[in-house]
């Protein structure tokens, strides 16, 4: 059996792909197969697949219709037969000792979640994140990533605790679980299934995982006139979504469950300047909508978010 599962869900990524595998083929660690999900490519990204897996047997691709990033891993995991499983975005990039290092903490601490650190790619240059070794002060960069810190940084993921890519997890903590497909920043509202089944989860504080930023991303994509404001209440509706998620796990847990619901309430407040929607008079229409009456999240869902939309398009 492989020791380690690599998954990478592939989109039109053609400008990108091959420093993504090239990172990857370079890794130190070389017990590992990566999974590839051509999910309906319309550009050159199939063909740049099939060059990898040409060149070496540890690459295997899969093409299927489009279902999105979260079909593309459901695909993944179907084919993952490992001892552990991480996850790269094909227009991202690891260094060279990624699989090596997290496999030296999973093996000192025994850690079910293994994460690390971020840095940024932005119009090719390379962003270091400076301040993390100010908060978490530890002598081997080693930090314990409860649950209940998991969760309050659930809002702002500062930590990057909501998301996929960047962690080695064992696949038997994946047993059962369903990434929800056709909803965006899907990590949001599934990462917690995780969290929930593991004893213990640890974060490295070294930046191993280059994420990029790019302006035709899922995050960057700009659009004009009317398509702006129904693709950023599309955003809201699923950040509200997947947020009202991570307030259920807060309440199954217990934790802090009034004062994470304050701090929900504020992020509400913030979020359509987060989503990009302009004009004054529609972000105060919206925003009134969500907090009236001081509702709970529970009363805050995609119906209320589909109501707003039809009412301003």
């Amino acid at each position: 059996m492989v020791k380690i599962n690599i998954g990478v869900p592939v989109y039109n990524v053609e400008a990108y792909l091959r420093e993504c595998l090239d990172s990857i083929m370079n890794q130190t660690f070389k017990d590992f197969e990566v999974i590839m999900v051509d999910d309906g490519s319309t550009d050159n990204s199939f063909n740049i697949c099939q060059e990898y897996v040409a060149r070496d047997n540890r690459f295997k691709l899969i093409h299927q219709e489009n279902k999105g990033l979260a079909g593309a891993r459901n695909t993944c995991l179907k084919h993952m037969k490992g001892e552990y499983i991480t996850w790269i975005d094909s227009d991202d990039v690891v260094d060279d000792n990624y699989l090596e290092r997290l496999l030296e903490v999973q093996e000192k601490t025994s850690a079910d979640i293994i994460r690390c650190v971020r840095k940024y790619i932005r119009d090719g240059n390379v962003y270091f994140i400076n301040g993390y070794e100010d908060v978490f002060i530890n002598e081997d960069g080693i930090f314990d990533l409860s649950l209940e810190m998991a969760l309050e940084n659930g809002l702002s993921n500062y930590l990057g605790t909501i998301e996929f890519w960047g962690e080695l997890i064992p696949r038997r903590l994946y047993k059962g679980v369903s990434l929800s497909q056709g909803i965006i920043y899907e990590d949001q509202g599934n990462k917690f299934k995780l969290y929930f089944q593991s004893k213990k989860n640890v974060m490295v504080l070294e930046q191993l995982y280059s994420y990029r930023i790019r302006k035709d991303g899922i995050m960057g994509t700009q659009k004009k006139g009317k398509s702006i404001l129904k693709e950023s209440l599309k955003n809201l509706k699923m950040c509200i979504y997947n947020w009202n998620k991570l307030m259920y796990y807060v309440d199954i847990a217990n934790y802090r469950v009034e004062e994470m619901r304050d701090s929900y309430m504020r992020e509400l407040d913030n979020l359509p300047a987060r989503v990009n929607l302009s004009g004054e008079d529609r972000v105060e229409y919206i925003k009134q909508q969500l907090i009236s009456r001081n509702k709970s999240y529970v009363d805050i869902g995609v119906d209320k978010i589909n109501s707003i939309e039809e009412g301003l398009l």
